[in-house]
């Protein structure tokens, strides 16, 4: 019986790494050009001659906070590992200082935010709709999956933090 046909369960798991000189440019293209893109589906309200008027223009606020909580994320993360950014669920490592001391799940929120900054920005109803699906998705399916992955993967320790800090933003008093 070759090795290939047994259970995933008997082989350790291999982590995948993604370098970051492919993770900022990934995000920059997620981030960037794909709301762009959803942007042009619907009309831009609050842009006159093809501009974006004051109030979209305070959608830069929220779009540079979310910014660099995203680049704040990829490093915390990248300097776990020296391959780069360990890809998928079930990491090796558990992040709980700095930024991981108030929220369980900052890089969600960051995109959360970000992507609320360019709803604002482009005053587009489909920006709109994807965010309200990417909040949804987050918070019924991607979160409570990755908790049940950290909580069998590192047990205790996992829900002792989990006890200290929300799952989206903000300091449990104890």
């Amino acid at each position: 019986m070759s090795t290939s046909n047994l259970p995933s369960s008997r082989h350790p798991k291999r982590a995948r790494f993604l370098p970051l000189w492919q993770a900022y440019p990934l995000a920059l293209i997620v981030w960037g050009v794909v709301p762009w893109a959803i942007s042009l589906l619907t009309p831009r309200y609050g842009w006159m001659a093809g501009r974006p008027g004051l109030w979209n223009l305070l959608g830069l606020i929220p779009l540079l906070v979310g910014t660099s909580g995203l680049i704040w994320g990829l490093a915390v993360h990248s300097a776990q590992s020296s391959e780069g950014i360990e890809w998928g669920l079930d990491r090796s490592y558990l992040l709980r200082g700095g930024i991981y001391s108030f929220s369980r799940n900052p890089m969600y929120l960051s995109e959360l935010i970000l992507l609320a900054g360019w709803v604002n920005f482009y005053g587009s109803i489909a920006l709109l709709i994807a965010l309200v699906a990417w909040g949804w998705f987050f918070n019924y399916y991607q979160v409570p999956l990755e908790e049940r992955i950290l909580e069998a993967h590192f047990g205790e320790s996992y829900l002792e933090y989990k006890n200290k800090v929300p799952r989206w933003i903000g300091k449990r008093l104890h």
